[in-house]
This record gives C-alpha cells, sequence and structure tokens, in this order.
C-alpha cells in the first residue's frame, strides 16, 4: 500500500471545522424524522432528491454519518457514487437485483463466495434469470457469451482457494456491451486494489471485515461507475436499503487504522507462511501474495498489498477429516466464518466450488505475536 493511499484512509471524510472549532471524527447522527423550516423547503429538498442529489432528508435514507462513510468509500474506491448497506451479502446482493432483469444471461465465477452463489441458484434462476457458472478466466468468459449476457461477476481473488482473475482483459472483452462487470473486493479492500480504475462497472466490499476490524459490526458498500452508479443509488433507496450511523461510525474509525493493521496482518502472514511451507504435511500454500502462488505475477502486477486470509492444501494422503482434527486440536486460531478482525481463525469447507485438489484449510492470520500462532500450528498439525 502507498504512502498516499495510507494517509487517505487516514484523512477520507474526517470532521470538518465549521466556525472556529470542529471534530475530529464526524459526529453521530442518530434520526428518522427530519424537521423543515417550512413546506417550501420540503418541498425543493425532495425536488433536488428526486434528481439525483443526495439530500438529509430522512433518516432511512442517510445521516451525514452515514454519508461521511459513504464518501470515504467512495473516495477510496474511485467511485462515481457509493452506497451502503446492513450487510456485506446485502451489498453482494444488490447489484444483482438492480442491474438484471427476467431473461437475462449472467457468467459468474466458479468461485464465488457461497453465499453470492446461493442468491443466483436459490433466487435469481427461480425468476428467470439465467446463471452460468464459470471456470478459468476471461478466456473462458469470451467463450459463453451470449446476446443476452448482462453481467460477468466473480470475487477477485476468488473465495477459498484465491484464484485471480486478469480483470483489465476481462474489461477489455467486454468493452462496447451492455455487460456489466461485478467485483466483490472484499479481499482487497481497503486501498489494496481498484476494481473501477481496471474496468469494472461495480465494486463490492464487506466492511464487516478489515474496514471494520474488529469483528464487532456487519456492513456492506456497493461503489458504482459512470455506467450503473445512478441506477444502483436510486433502487436502493426504492428498496429501503439503510444503515445504522453507530455502525457507520465505528467503520469510519477502524479504516482510520486499517493501514497499520493490514501492516501486521500481512507480516505476520509472510512469517507464518514461511514456516508452514517447511512442513511436510502441507502441500500448497494458497495465497496470490506468494511468489509460487499461479495468480502471483497478476496480484503482483494490479493490487497494491496483500492481508492476512490464504488457505493451505493438506499433502495428498491426508482427508478432508484429517484437516478438521487440525483446526479442532488449535487453541489459538478461533473456528469462525467471517475473518478481517485482530484475531486469529481457521476452518475448513466439505465443498469448495472450483477446486480440484486435496483437503484444505482456510486460515486469517491475526495481530497475535506470529512464534505463538506457529507454536499452535505446529500442535495441531502433529495431530497428523
Amino acid at each position: 500500500m502507498s504512502e498516499r493511499e495510507k494517509t487517505r484512509l487516514v484523512h477520507a471524510s474526517r470532521g470538518k471545522i465549521i466556525g472556529e472549532v470542529g471534530t475530529v471524527n464526524p459526529p453521530v447522527v442518530r434520526c428518522s424524522t427530519v424537521l423543515y423550516k417550512d413546506l417550501a423547503t420540503r418541498q425543493a429538498v425532495r425536488d433536488r432528491r428526486a434528481a439525483g442529489e443526495r439530500c438529509f432528508s430522512y433518516g432511512a435514507l442517510g445521516t451525514p454519518t452515514t454519508y461521511a462513510l459513504e464518501d470515504a468509500i467512495n473516495e477510496i474506491e474511485g467511485g462515481s457514487r457509493t452506497m451502503l448497506f446492513p450487510t456485506g451479502l446485502a451489498a453482494v446482493a444488490h447489484p444483482f437485483l438492480s442491474l438484471l432483469l427476467p431473461g437475462d444471461h449472467v457468467l459468474l465465477a466458479e468461485t464465488v463466495y457461497g453465499p453470492a452463489r446461493a442468491v443466483a441458484v436459490n433466487y435469481l434462476t427461480k425468476r428467470n434469470i439465467n446463471c452460468e457458472f464459470y471456470a478459468g478466466g476471461h478466456e473462458e468468459v469470451k467463450k459463453r457469451l451470449k446476446p443476452n449476457t448482462r453481467m460477468v461477476y466473480l470475487d477477485n481473488p476468488g473465495s477459498i482457494i484465491y484464484d485471480v482473475q486478469d480483470l483489465p482483459a476481462l474489461a477489455a472483452l467486454l468493452k462496447g456491451r451492455e455487460t456489466f462487470l461485478v467485483v466483490d473486493n472484499t479481499w482487497g479492500s481497503p486501498g489494496m486494489y481498484k476494481p473501477l480504475a481496471l474496468g469494472a462497472d461495480v465494486s463490492i466490499i464487506a466492511l464487516t471485515k478489515y474496514v471494520g476490524g474488529h469483528s464487532d459490526l456487519v456492513l456492506g458498500s456497493v461503489s458504482g461507475g459512470p455506467r450503473t452508479a445512478d441506477r444502483l443509488w436510486k433502487d436502493a433507496n426504492t428498496l429501503g436499503q439503510s444503515v445504522s450511523p453507530d455502525d457507520a461510525y465505528s467503520a469510519l474509525k477502524g479504516l482510520r487504522t486499517a493501514a497499520a493493521r493490514l501492516a501486521m496482518h500481512r507480516q505476520h502472514t509472510a512469517e507464518v507462511i514461511a514456516w508452514l511451507e517447511r512442513q511436510p504435511q502441507v502441500k500448497r500454500i494458497l495465497y496470490p501474495a506468494h511468489p509460487k502462488d499461479p495468480g502471483h505475477a497478476l496480484w503482483k502486477r494490479d493490487f497494491k498489498g496483500a492481508n492476512g486470509l490464504f488457505s493451505i492444501e493438506l499433502a495428498d494422503r491426508y482427508k478432508q477429516a484429517d484437516a478438521d482434527r487440525v483446526v479442532d486440536a488449535l487453541r489459538l486460531f478461533g473456528i469462525g466464518a467471517s475473518w478481517g478482525g485482530y484475531e486469529s481463525l481457521a476452518l475448513t469447507y466439505p465443498i469448495v466450488h472450483g477446486w480440484k485438489g486435496g483437503a484444505l484449510i482456510r486460515f486469517h492470520i491475526g495481530l497475535e505475536d506470529p512464534a505463538d500462532m506457529i507454536e499452535d500450528l505446529a500442535k495441531g498439525l502433529a495431530v497428523l
């Protein structure tokens, strides 16, 4: 992460001086009803909002606190406008709900986030939206494009196995088509990856993760480029998408320290991986920042940093039950489905779409001392 990006994370949407003094952080504004001085003012605000202007007009439509977080994420992502959602999954679902219509065709990467796959399979297909999953990169997308392909959707890197796709190549492939390129950018946020600058139309972040940073809030964002931003914003308002100003305030606080925390996560991860790859029980490290990873060249070209999330493949002789035994033997690593907080986590998956290899364990490396984590991992692997 560049020094300029570190500065941006600290200063984006800081509190403002009004008169002689101001606050470092934007204040928390909690409200439902907004009062107007007269009916003419109310009508003027309604007209401005109908024209697409973001106005403080009703609590469910946003407050100065949530606007500050929207502006901060939008600045970091380089979007035309950013919307907030009460969960990361709500943010994932919104581009599907807003940009697709019955009869449309969607191409989704095989390695998308599991709940995103569930939205496609359990919701979109029942509404006559044809969802097709592809394995690989832009070459596979090219083979599968149809006249009615309205969206290409991927996590970059992919979930659990962290495969990296060539986003500029995908954008070049879709240029001139009415096909939206949508990317879940949670792994690369905040500030380490810029899908919109690389040609995507939409960038999604689960702010729950590294932006929040403390495993104490759930929140999501959707940043749209010129082709999608206004439509996404209007539909978010229509659907009543709203977030707590207190959660927005917590996310803003997390944003200020994100660069420092990510640097520690990355450093600790490098030490843990260096130890893991010397262990006979470990066949492969799945982590784009690792020089031996198949996606390393693309990561080095397009990303500005990495985090503490990766997976390992156990040696061929081990099965899924063996991976489960390793995780159960760990003491410093919690067993939890989320990540991005200060604590280390480990989890196994009986089914990983797009994975043809052996038993996997996903790790999130936290802020504990790497020596303690390595000692714990040694005890875990010893059960094998």
